[in-house]
């Protein structure tokens, strides 16, 4: 049966569970709007990458723009009144944002700066090509064992609290404007105030990780007498927990069929091993898909930049395998991270791929290729599971159900139209922001990185420090991936970020002694408000600095 497609669902069809249709992302009136929000949200991105080096969250301003929308006084706009419909705006519009800046003009920023115009448009392709995988894939492996619904996803939270909010007011509205109002005051001030938000609704073990390794850095010099950053010990650490965590990940993959519910269980435990099951090998077949799609991203990367000419056979096909492997390893640290701080650091772990690549001694023409695919790869896999922790929260986080697994579908196909709109604007204005010489300020370090290549004991700190990681990522296990996130931690040179954090774990416990059981409902509401605050501020802050320059 054919059923009209319609903009949006009726406004009282918006939990789990129901017979009501979502709403459809490429429905008129949601198409045109999400269109809309994307080309404001990839200009955007791209020009405050290219004058600050940051890329801000937009995912706010693409639910308050169908708030607003909801509230105009005609029947084209009444259907924006769902918050299901909200949620497919600002899908798109965060979408667009860090696909056209970390996902495409980043990467191509790198074979321009190191003097190889030529290769700017095949690695646009290839890097737009590796974005949309990388969406897709997320979206597969969402509310599977590797990257589970329940996780905190702290900006999905962040945005689905202020849409709940601006709906349903009360109590928790007021609540979330309390949070709203603290993330401004202290975003005013210049402290990390998403820090601080992440620190109340995050898994307790990885943000205690996560804080450690932000004073560690912060303070390294006064407790070490060196730049822990300069010796590249976080370098290290990351490697060793990534590794430990890709070995983690096929694990889960590999045990799907080991071991089933017994005659004696529940009904719900045999639901959930079942739905574990599932998950898992889910899991295990996106891995493999991934794994062609990459390796085949990676052979059109070379054959079409011309690198292929500088390499014998053998170099050839090592480079194409350790390529496609360090896309994978970025993609699931920079979504392990994310998934639990909020906080990933996609520029860093780029280069932690580059740093092996001169290690292993490819040409530079190919390191300039592995650069950009690496860095490509990750941002857009953590964005879409923020979009789909929000969309869950809002569905009714009913695991399963065909509500919601029709919503992470719309959600999907919005997301995919915020990158393809993301790709035209790239495509379209990336020479004239080359024409003035701005690029990612990132990309600099990358090219000098190439130039001047690796000593041995840069090489020496990469492998002795990859063992504590490991061991920590070992002890932690995926569950709180410590090694993860103290690592993560490592990489962010900002103490006050770690303080922050300590701030927030101490108020966590503090409410949770006080209010038990019922703080853990109160602080995600105030958390999301505290973190889309911040995020609000840096954005419309960064906007009138990056305007100014």
């Amino acid at each position: 049966m054919h059923h009209e497609v319609t903009a949006v669902a009726p406004l009282e069809d918006k939990g789990a569970g129901h017979a009501a249709l979502h709403p459809k992302a490429l429905a008129p009136a949601n198409l045109i709007l999400t269109v809309v929000l994307s080309v404001f949200g990839a200009i955007v991105g791209i020009q405050m990458l290219a004058s600050l080096g940051i890329t801000p969250s937009t995912s706010l301003i693409g639910a308050l723009a169908a708030m607003t929308l909801a509230r105009v006084p005609l029947a084209m706009f009444r259907g924006f009144r769902s918050v299901h419909a909200q949620n497919l705006a600002q899908t798109s519009i965060s979408s667009a944002t860090f696909g056209a800046a970390n996902s495409l003009f980043l990467p191509i920023g790198i074979p321009f700066l190191f003097g190889l115009p030529q290769m700017v448009v095949p690695m646009l392709i290839g890097v737009s090509l590796a974005m949309l995988l990388d969406a897709w894939l997320l979206y597969r492996m969402f509310d599977t064992p590797a990257f589970p619904a329940k996780n905190p996803w702290p900006l999905g939270i962040a945005a689905a609290e202020a849409i709940k909010a601006g709906d349903g007011g009360g109590k928790q509205a007021w609540l979330l404007l309390g949070g709203l109002a603290t993330g401004v005051a202290g975003a005013v001030f210049k402290l990390p105030m998403s820090a601080f938000g992440v620190a109340l609704i995050g898994g307790l073990g990885a943000m205690t990780a996560f804080g450690i390794g932000l004073l560690v850095r912060g303070y390294s010099a006064t407790l070490f007498g060196f730049d822990i950053g300069t010796r590249y010990v976080p370098h290290g650490m990351m490697i060793g927990a990534g590794l430990v965590a890709l070995v983690q990940v096929a694990r889960v993959v590999l045990k799907k069929h080991e071991r089933a519910p017994g005659a004696a269980a529940t009904t719900q435990e045999t639901q959930e091993a079942l739905a574990e099951a599932r998950g898992a090998s889910v899991l295990g077949r996106s891995l493999k898909l991934g794994g062609a799609g990459y390796l085949a991203i990676m052979v059109l990367l070379c054959a079409g930049t011309g690198i292929y000419t500088g390499m014998s056979p053998g170099m050839l096909a090592c480079f194409i395998v350790y390529g496609t492997f360090a896309a994978f390893v970025h993609e699931l640290i920079v979504g392990i991270a994310a998934m639990h701080s909020g906080w990933f650091p996609a520029f860093a772990v780029a280069l932690i791929s580059l740093l092996l690549g001169i290690l292993i001694g490819f040409p530079p023409e190919a390191l300039v290729v592995l650069a950009g695919f690496s860095a490509a790869t990750g941002p857009a896999f953590a964005d879409m599971g923020y979009d789909l922790k929000a969309g869950h929260l809002l569905r009714g986080e009913q695991s399963g159900t065909a509500f919601e697994l029709e919503g992470r579908r719309e959600q999907m196909i919005a997301g995919m139209v915020g990158f393809g709109v993301a790709i035209v604007v790239v495509a379209c204005s990336y020479q004239l922001f080359f024409a003035n010489h701005q690029t990612a300020p990132i990309n600099a370090a990358y090219v000098a990185a190439i130039k001047a290549g690796i000593s041995g004991e840069t090489a020496r700190n990469l492998a002795l420090w990859a063992v504590p990681g490991a061991l920590l990522q070992l002890v932690g296990g995926p569950r709180q991936q410590l090694g993860v996130l103290f690592a993560t931690g490592l990489l962010i040179a900002s103490p006050m970020a770690g303080w922050m954090v300590a701030a927030g774990i101490a108020c966590r416990l503090a409410m949770h002694g006080v209010l038990g059981a019922s703080a853990r409902e109160r602080l995600e509401v105030f958390a999301g408000g505290v973190i889309a605050g911040d995020a609000l501020y840096s954005f419309f802050s960064g906007v009138v600095k990056s305007l100014r320059k």
